[in-house]
């Protein structure tokens, strides 16, 4: 299973990217932010990103990647313009890594409040910066509930796109379509449905909107350390 969601990955990724993502002739055309808000509208009630099956589509988020030039070209004031932590913001304050990137072959960080254990249930969660919100659902395989949000750093031409997950929530505060802002709250931090002692984990990646995957694992390409990429890009 694993294989087939990291094929279905590459497939559905290399497809959006062959669209020429910015030379497409079509996301230059000026759009309303009435039809925009349309299109978004529209977005948000895609269950499922493809017909496949649905252990599989559920992993992937549901606006294609070809057209985010448009969005962020329509609602400029959504661009990136810096990263904060994702709890105690803006600088995580009375929370702590349980666990590191890396430790265990961990993809991302598991943060918790100071007090241990489920304290920290229902504690709010931020947006670590300005950005689309992609995917907002509960799944399977450990997950729980989890969003994903898309963030435009027009300044960096290797990677203008890097994504923010945030998993295990007890609540998810937005939907799909979304546009948000650096430091607002998305969801509340929880347990993937009674699996685990309340905590975030949180993942950040430059290669954006690959297979949610399983959280663990020997090949890092396409991952980011959260907490180095967030130091390095302060506001």
């Amino acid at each position: 299973m694993l294989v087939l969601v990291g094929m279905a990955s590459l497939y559905f990724v290399k497809k959006d990217q062959n669209n020429d993502l910015e030379g497409n002739e079509a996301n230059h055309i000026p759009i309303s932010r009435q039809a925009m808000d349309q299109e978004l509208k529209e977005f948000g009630k895609l269950i499922y990103r493809t017909k496949a099956d649905t252990s599989i589509a559920e992993m992937f988020p549901t606006i294609p990647e070809n057209r985010y030039p448009a969005i962020f070209r329509t609602y400029p004031e959504f661009v990136s313009d810096g990263f904060d932590f994702p709890v105690g913001v803006p600088n995580a304050r009375n929370y702590y890594k349980a666990q590191n990137f890396g430790d265990n072959k961990h993809l991302g960080e598991d943060w918790n409040g100071r007090g241990g254990g489920n304290t920290d249930l229902g504690d709010p969660v931020y947006s670590v910066g300005n950005g689309l919100v992609t995917f907002s659902k509960d799944v399977c395989c450990g997950w729980g509930k989890v969003v994903r949000i898309v963030h435009y750093l027009p300044n960096d031409p290797e990677h203008p796109y890097v994504e923010s997950i945030y998993a295990h929530l007890h609540t998810m505060d937005i939907t799909v379509g979304s546009l948000v802002k650096r430091g607002q709250r998305i969801g509340t931090i929880g347990n993937a449905n009674g699996r685990y002692n309340a905590h975030l984990h949180l993942e950040m990646r430059n290669f954006i909107n690959m297979s949610l995957g399983p959280g663990y694992g020997d090949d890092q390409f396409g991952y980011l350390i959260p907490t180095e990429f967030i130091r390095l890009n302060r506001p």
